[in-house]
């Protein structure tokens, strides 16, 4: 009996490359709340929205535009997401984490996330970019059900979620572009609520750096295809314990802040491409 996953995959991949140009994107990239800017600096060359891609959801995240884009980012052949998909919204984990399988099928050599999360290390300040070294996950494992044998095996190794050589990478082009990094665990929960102070604490002691509500479904499926992955947080509040008492989490503050950050992390993934 068909997969109906693989089925659905298909026809998106199918529609979209009866849109796009032939030459294979080498990089994937997902931006998160607010970091949408960085969809401006490519040379797009095709812009498909969402609602028009067979089997796609519709982000309704905050800061979410919501569209495919496929063009030339450094000097490099890119498709990007202005948006992602969360479990929150209500989508099953399948439909999350369909556009990352669509990408794979369609060719991309490595895959760039990035994310707006809260710090619960209290070293860090709002705007920082934090590098993701290493992921602790409280969201459902996209791949839970039957294995697609044509992505990967059945139980893919995570000892190296986030790939070293673009870690280091990174960190090069950060030391010259002027780009100071933090290098973190990233958590991820489902949302929608912000965190209590007790769970910030908690998130702490176990060793997470930031907070947040997606990405690394997207991560889990990227590796199961040996696709190497590079993730970024902008750190858009402080996520700690020890509030004031009139202290409230704001969404629109969130967006704001990875704003403020998003043309850091533009440079940082442009100076990155070129060099790939």
């Amino acid at each position: 009996m068909p997969d109906t996953r693989l089925e659905k995959i298909n026809e998106s991949v199918d529609f979209l490359r009866s849109r796009l140009p032939q030459e294979k994107p080498l990089v994937g990239i997902v931006l998160g709340s607010g970091l949408g800017k960085l969809g401006d600096q490519i040379e797009a060359e095709a812009v498909i929205s969402y609602r028009d891609i067979p089997n796609f959801a519709v982000s309704t995240a905050v800061g979410h535009k919501g569209n495919f884009i496929y063009g030339t980012l450094a000097g490099k052949k890119v498709l990007a997401m202005q948006g992602r998909f969360h479990f929150y919204e209500g989508y099953p984990m399948e439909q999350v984490v369909l556009p990352i399988r669509v990408m794979i099928k369609l060719g991309i050599s490595y895959l760039f996330v990035s994310n707006a999360a809260g710090g619960v290390n209290f070293d860090y300040r709002i705007g920082d970019l934090m590098v993701i070294r290493d992921h602790i996950n409280r969201l459902p494992n996209p791949l839970i059900g039957p294995n697609l044998d044509e992505f990967g095996p059945r139980f893919p190794d995570m000892t190296r979620p986030y790939d070293p050589k673009l870690i280091t990478l990174a960190e090069a082009v950060g030391a010259e572009r002027g780009i100071a990094l933090r290098k973190g665990v990233y958590h991820a929960c489902s949302g929608p609520t912000y965190e209590t102070p007790a769970e910030y604490k908690f998130y702490r002691l176990i060793g997470a750096d930031a907070v947040g509500m997606s990405t690394i479904p997207e991560v889990i499926v990227a590796r199961h295809s040996s696709v190497p992955v590079f993730g970024v947080s902008v750190i858009t509040n402080e996520a700690h314990d020890d509030y004031a008492e009139d202290f409230e989490n704001n969404g629109d503050d969130v967006v704001a802040a990875a704003d403020a950050a998003a043309d850091r992390m533009t440079v940082l993934f442009r100076g990155m491409i070129e060099r790939l």
